[in-house]
């Protein structure tokens, strides 16, 4: 009988250096005021040349303002957390619950069946008692090419597993670990061969774009694509290629092997799909059919395990006497291996996964940000938080059936069909939510909302890896998804401030605005970009002159932010020149990214555009790749997104270059005693953007601008510069 024990297996520690924080932020709001009080007390009379340019500018102080108190209040009180996974191995090693993994894939072209077989076999391959193990693998792209490469997985796995568990090695993932390790006996060149041999298979069947007679002799599964398959159109295809009940179902050293599931929902033209939301909850589904753990986890299929131990961090919080009850998911924040040493596109998002996920702790719990995810299977189909929600010890509540595996599989076929969730919950009140392309967030939410609370956990040894975008354009369109997602869900019924009334705290509420309000940010930052560097041509002052007492709180308020930003950065364990390409990537998102996802959320209110969920390449050309590793930024495409960047940096530098010429030559020191604040926005906005000029000018390489965009960029920065100066 286990011995009584209620020592917690977590802490829970609040972050350091909040005073000094506190105090900061204290006098940045006491400058702020000081601007606030100048723009309304020197606002130029009516019929003044530049007053309209000075209250527009004052609008847009005055939002960043509200902005920055919102982010204020999400960095407030930052909270860490730490696992004691030595207690729960003491207390529940024999009881442990099981785990359902769930892992999506969309496009066997943009997401490689390779990098995802890697993903399946890091997770198979948890320090977990294997038996507690299943792993499902949602394929929406329906491709027997993935099919396939699970199929050589499930082979593999027989002898990778015992290799992992015997030599202790992280991470789990075949590619991740053979790029970085060194032999270590002949064992490990023995599977390290077989690895070779499995990928050279699976890449030459993929380059193929078929799979071969005689594969398709070795697994009954690939007649389910005798009967004409198309991504967009196919029948549910589900195929059990591990089952516990299976006697070969066993590595090498005899140890039962995890399951693992194929699975295809039913996709037909006349139903709509519902992104990965579906996939999801059709997964849901499918596994409560054959596993029903009550622990789900789900991740990205380029998310691979970097800790073996995620699990049993994560069943640290669900397990725990005291505390465990009402902790509905546990977020992992999302991290990438392929980022450069300077994070050239900051997709780290570093301050937001160290600083402000933690605040969101203090508040009730972090946001569910689609991967890397911990759940209770009970939440996620609905259940409202009540006392009684222990994890039950050593339970799956699943009736294990004695049925034949094609019996299994048909009934399975049913649960992912496209009929199956009509005039249903699901989408609703069951499983994910539907309607938003970042169904994760207003899931997370609608959870919350039902009594519970969530945890994010940042190990010091990141608990998942993935790939980044590694151009720019990319990048920039990952970002407007988000924020075009997010603004959507602020204009729903599922805005945290209606939606969450009186069943979130009011600061729960508003920090999930710092987020959701990304996307109209785009206006203030285009102003601020924009209508400074015209006014300066136009010789309009929009600031105090250099020897006015009011020059002192604007000179704060520029210093204080970068000195703040930049330690910030730094402490959570980036460079300096990260935290620049950081500043470059802040401006760019908001001036691109933001606006068009402003855009497309009021054009499709008015019912002009439909939403779509844009898969982000995990795939890139040779040369493009050797350019990210060297830290050159990528454009090499034409795109609207270039030319708003392109011809905003030209016009900056117009007119500083026209500042410049007025002081020098015309010896003209009172007009830059009165433009000199615009005359040093206009320089930083260059600096910043050097990597553009040099790209639109200087480079030669095919990652260069696009010579259409530098002409059309030029052609709209003359016209600009021109109607300022008339």
């Amino acid at each position: 009988m286990r011995e009584a024990d209620n020592s917690p297996l977590f802490e829970t520690k609040s972050a350091k250096g909040r005073t000094l924080f506190k105090l900061y932020a204290a006098s940045m709001a006491m400058a702020i005021c000081l601007i606030c009080v100048y723009r309304v007390t020197h606002t130029p009379g009516k019929g003044k040349t530049g007053r309209y340019f000075w209250v527009g500018l004052f609008m847009s102080e005055l939002w960043f303002t509200l902005y920055w108190l919102i982010t204020q209040l999400v960095r407030w009180n930052p909270v860490t957390h730490h696992t004691f996974k030595d207690k729960l191995s003491h207390k529940y090693e024999n009881e442990l619950p099981g785990v359902d993994i769930f892992v999506c894939t969309a496009d066997p072209v943009i997401e490689p069946p390779l990098m995802v077989i890697n993903t399946v076999l890091s997770m198979m391959a948890y320090d977990y008692p294997p038996e507690k193990l299943n792993v499902y693998v949602s394929d929406d792209g329906g491709s027997e090419l993935m099919f396939y490469a699970l199929l050589e997985a499930s082979r593999f796995c027989k002898y990778w597993l015992p290799f992992c568990k015997r030599y202790k090695i992280e991470p789990r993932s075949p590619s991740a670990y053979f790029s970085h390790a060194s032999p270590i006996n002949n064992e490990w060149s023995s599977i390290k061969n077989k690895y070779d041999e499995m990928k050279k298979r699976i890449d030459d069947t993929t380059r193929v774009g078929k799979v071969s007679e005689e594969i398709r002799k070795e697994h009954k599964g690939f007649q389910e694509w005798d009967v004409g398959v198309n991504k967009k159109d196919h029948q549910a295809i589900v195929q059990i290629l591990i089952d516990e009940r299976d006697p070969e179902s066993k590595d090498t050293d005899g140890k039962i092997l995890p399951g693992l599931v194929y699975m295809a929902r039913e996709k037909r033209p006349e139903w709509h799909h519902n992104f990965k939301a579906g996939a999801m909850n059709a997964l849901i589904r499918v596994s409560s059919r054959i596993s029903n753990n009550q622990i789900i986890l789900n991740v990205d299929c380029d998310m691979y395990s970097n800790n073996s131990e995620c699990i049993r961090d994560a069943m640290c919080f669900f397990m725990d006497e005291e505390r465990s009850q009402n902790i509905a998911f546990v977020q992992f924040p999302q991290n990438f291996e392929n980022l450069t040493p300077n994070d050239l596109y900051s997709n780290h998002l570093l301050v937001i996964n160290d600083v402000e996920l933690g605040s969101l702790d203090s508040y009730g719990g972090c946001l569910y940000i689609g991967s890397g995810c911990f759940h209770r299977r009970d939440t996620l189909c609905g259940r409202s938080y009540s006392q009684d929600t222990k994890i039950h010890l050593g339970k799956n509540n699943h009736k294990k059936i004695i049925e034949s595996i094609d019996v299994l599989e048909n009934e399975c076929k049913i649960l992912a069909s496209c009929s199956y969730e009509h005039n249903t919950e699901w989408g609703k009140e069951m499983g994910l939510k539907y309607g938003c392309p970042v169904e994760d967030i207003i899931t997370g939410l609608s959870i919350k909302c039902r009594g519970w609370r969530s945890v994010h956990l940042n190990p010091e040894r990141k608990g998942f890896l993935g790939l980044a975008p590694t151009t720019l354009l990319q990048t920039l369109v990952q970002t407007k998804r988000w924020a075009e997602g997010d603004f959507q869900i602020f204009l729903s019924k599922y805005c945290p401030l209606v939606y969450g009334h009186a069943k979130i705290p009011l600061k729960l509420q508003i920090s999930y605005c710092c987020y959701l309000l990304w996307a109209v940010n785009c206006w203030a930052t285009l102003y601020y970009v924009s209508v400074p560097s015209y006014c300066l041509l136009a010789r309009i002052s929009l600031f105090p002159k250099l020897s006015s007492y009011w020059f002192v709180p604007f000179v704060y308020v520029f210093v204080g932010k970068y000195a703040y930003s930049l330690g910030e950065f730094y402490w959570c364990g980036g460079t300096v020149k990260g935290w620049w390409n950081d500043q470059r990537m802040w401006l760019y998102r908001r001036l691109t990214s933001y606006l068009f996802g402003f855009a497309d959320v009021m054009l499709k209110s008015m019912g002009f555009t439909t939403s779509g969920f844009v898969i982000t390449s995990k795939v890139s050309e040779e040369e493009a790749s050797q350019r990210y590793k060297k830290e050159i930024m990528e454009f090499g495409a034409t795109s609207p997104m270039f030319n708003i960047l392109s011809t905003l940096a030209l016009v900056n530098l117009f007119s500083f270059v026209n500042g410049v010429k007025r002081v020098v030559m015309d010896s003209d020191i009172d007009s830059f005693s009165e433009l000199v604040v615009q005359m040093i926005l206009s320089g930083l906005i260059i600096l910043i953007n050097l990597p553009l000029y040099e790209g639109m000018f200087l480079r030669k390489d095919n990652g260069r601008m696009p010579s259409s965009v530098t002409y059309q960029s030029t052609f709209l920065a003359i016209l600009f510069c021109t109607l300022a100066t008339i």
